[in-house]
């Protein structure tokens, strides 16, 4: 039983779940009450990675921003992968938000990964390959206490840990 056992560290999320997301928060918004009559936009750009959301105010940008990381949540994507980035004010006295999406994992968070997973002084070996970490280990037990570890250390992305064989 010398086999070697292994998973991929991965930021990916599903896009047609965000999608899916997206085009529900725009039904609610259009349905509920607090938004009748009021500019209340929701703007995907799959190429740019980005959701910018248009609003008459504060308020009402931050309650769109809710209802949109509610529909992501129940679609099964991480919260982790929608993050603000600026706000600015537009034509007309409108409020633009704008909301970039993380689905991929950087070098930089790739080696911290890395570096978290050799800390552990588990038996195992890790290896950056693009925008995934994979791990290899004997003992699957070994392979559990990482992806235990990395779960716990709360990092800023979206992980997902797939492949595991």
């Amino acid at each position: 039983m010398a086999k070697e056992h292994s998973f991929d560290i991965s930021a990916e999320i599903d896009k047609q779940e965000l999608k899916n997301a997206i085009e529900q928060a725009k039904k609610e918004i259009k349905n509920r009450y607090d938004f009748k009559g009021l500019i209340a936009e929701i703007d995907y750009n799959e190429k740019a990675k980005t959701i910018t959301l248009l609003s008459t105010s504060d308020n009402k940008a931050d309650a769109m921003k809710d209802i949109l990381l509610s529909k992501v949540i129940k679609r099964g994507i991480s919260p982790k992968a929608i993050k603000e980035q600026k706000r600015e004010n537009a034509s007309g006295g409108n409020i633009k938000v704008f909301i970039s999406i993380t689905d991929s994992i950087s070098s930089d968070e790739a080696k911290r990964i890395v570096k978290e997973i050799k800390a552990l002084k588990v038996k195992v070996q890790a290896s950056i390959r693009g925008d995934i970490v994979r791990v290899i280990g004997k003992s699957i037990d070994d392979l559990q206490t990482c992806i235990k570890a990395i779960k716990e250390k709360d990092l800023d992305i979206p992980l997902n840990f797939i492949n595991m064989k």
